[in-house]
């Protein structure tokens, strides 16, 4: 069996769950979107934690998804369920983060890319070190925004810039991030982590049933239609990924890192 990716320390009343592939720049692989996904639902019944950081490697969050596990899933011994099932794996892990009781926060330094940006989308604030960027190249390699991260984004910094994030593919640096409401917090670099552990102390500390009764309205009202504007967004990616045009989008994206 591999070695675990994900860790976690508990410091009641804040838990801080760290994945480190020690490869790839981080990049999602089945075994790790496997690994987030049990950690984050380990938590729904837990009613000592209150407030939980996610961060990547101290050197970077992720690169987003991983290209190989991506080619691996055409594979002709797999079956279409299992296919399919392996595409929607990432919707699972988005949800199973959103759906936590306790105050999320994520920490992120360096990189947060595609992948990497949608599941910080699932957690309720993000912080970003002053000399990284997100990135969303999707359209880049010839694929949809999946992991119901669309309506997210388009929540959090309007139709427009959710179209130009996404189809112009433009890499946002910190202070951009901050301004589109994409980040709540701008830390030094290597300090994303203690900045997210500020934000998350900060809510732990106030009174548990009114903090989980607030994040879920919230929620509820704001996320009222995602599940119904992005329920085939994996199917799309499925179909998307298998078409020429992606392939040679992915070819050439490839050549270029």
């Amino acid at each position: 069996m591999s070695e675990p990716y994900v860790t976690v320390q508990r410091d009641d009343p804040v838990a801080v769950v760290s994945f480190d592939r020690k490869r790839n720049l981080n990049a999602f692989d089945g075994q790790l979107i496997r690994e987030l996904t049990d950690v984050a639902r380990s938590f729904h019944d837990d009613l000592d934690t209150r407030a939980v950081v996610l961060t990547g490697s101290r050197d970077y969050f992720s690169a987003g998804a991983d290209l190989e596990d991506l080619a691996s899933r055409s594979s002709s011994r797999v079956s279409e369920l299992e296919r399919r099932h392996t595409f929607f794996a990432g919707v699972r892990l988005c949800q199973a983060w959103e759906s936590m009781p306790q105050i999320t926060v994520a920490a992120m330094e360096r990189l947060a890319v595609g992948a990497g940006v949608a599941l910080p989308l699932a957690c309720d604030w993000r912080v970003l070190g002053e000399s990284g960027y997100l990135y969303v190249p999707e359209v880049k390699i010839g694929l949809n925004l999946q992991w119901g991260a669309l309506p997210r984004l388009i929540a959090l910094v309007g139709p427009a810039r959710a179209k130009r994030i996404c189809i112009l593919c433009e890499k946002m640096n910190a202070q951009t991030a901050l301004e589109w409401g994409l980040i709540e917090e701008i830390a030094p670099d290597g300090q994303a982590a203690e900045k997210a552990m500020e934000l998350a102390r900060s809510a732990a500390a106030m009174p548990p049933i009114a903090v989980r009764m607030i994040k879920e309205a919230v929620n509820a009202t704001a996320n009222a239609l995602n599940s119904t504007s992005s329920f085939a967004d994996a199917d799309q990616s499925q179909l998307s990924a298998a078409s020429s045009d992606a392939k040679s989008a992915r070819d050439r994206f490839t050549e270029k890192q």
